[in-house]
């Protein structure tokens, strides 16, 4: 049976931290689900993790979709919320709907997510009334790094603090079931969670946050360029991989692959 909503919240409830990753296919969907994560995130940063851009704007609608629908065919406890992706909710709000119902019906996504606070309030409402669970986000907003100039940690003066504590609340107010919290600094990202009546996953907004997101190649260790500060790496993949990759050549070269076993 799959974690709906209503499970989130019981976590939520219960002081468990609810435990997030992304995934962009259905074998990380499926041993990300096996290891028992809670919630499933088909991010728009599949745009640099697997389809190799800069920056998430080069992402399509169909991008997401694709991708969530893998996500979903590959797992089947957790909770799968998608990411809908630049410029796919901020024309009218009835393109808007339309877009994200195809989330809910073309991909079986369980919940989309949507960067914004203020502004996109009125739309998550709409939303949630049509019958979509939203996922919000706030903080450090990909979708808008060419307008800010960058990634910038958020919440570092008492202004800042106190919009993304209106942004929050906003979202809550409008119905939506949780907050991604993207680095913001600590003691901001502790009034906010302390604020809301809703969970708030944090990435790199500190441990008072109710759950944590990272992204999988990070856990994962499966880019060997740059880990983020916010990450984790529990492994060292991109090592591991190129290693056999090398070792398959060589067998290839010295025709030692395949042997009898390998053939029909």
């Amino acid at each position: 049976m799959r974690n709906t909503v209503s499970d989130i919240w019981k976590l939520y409830k219960s002081g468990e931290k609810i435990a997030c990753v992304t995934a962009y296919d259905s074998t990380s969907a499926l041993l990300a689900d096996r290891a028992g994560v809670d919630l499933l995130l088909v991010g728009d940063s599949l745009g640099m993790t697997v389809l190799g851009h800069e920056t998430t704007v080069p992402v399509s609608l169909e991008d997401c979709l694709r991708h969530s629908a893998a996500v979903v065919r590959g797992s089947e406890k957790a909770l799968v919320v998608a990411d809908m992706p630049f410029m796919s909710y901020h024309g009218s709000s009835h393109e808007a709907l339309k877009n994200a119902s195809r989330f809910m019906q073309e991909s079986l996504a369980s919940s989309v997510k949507i960067e914004g606070g203020e502004e996109v309030a009125e739309l998550v409402k709409l939303m949630v009334q049509g019958g979509v669970p939203v996922m919000g986000h706030i903080g450090l907003l990909p979708q808008a790094v060419l307008v800010k100039g960058g990634y910038k940690v958020r919440g570092r003066s008492k202004e800042d603090e106190e919009q993304l504590l209106k942004d929050a609340l906003a979202l809550q107010e409008a119905g939506a079931f949780a907050i991604v919290m993207e680095c913001v600094k600590d003691d901001a990202a502790q009034r906010i969670v302390s604020a809301l009546d809703i969970p708030i996953i944090g990435i790199g907004s500190g441990l008072a946050c109710d759950g944590q997101v990272q992204v999988m190649h990070d856990v994962l260790g499966l880019d060997p360029r740059f880990t983020p500060r916010h990450a984790r790496k529990y492994l060292n993949l991109a090592e591991q991989i190129e290693g056999a990759f090398g070792q398959y050549k060589d067998d290839v070269k010295s025709s030692s692959f395949p042997s009898n076993e390998n053939w029909y």
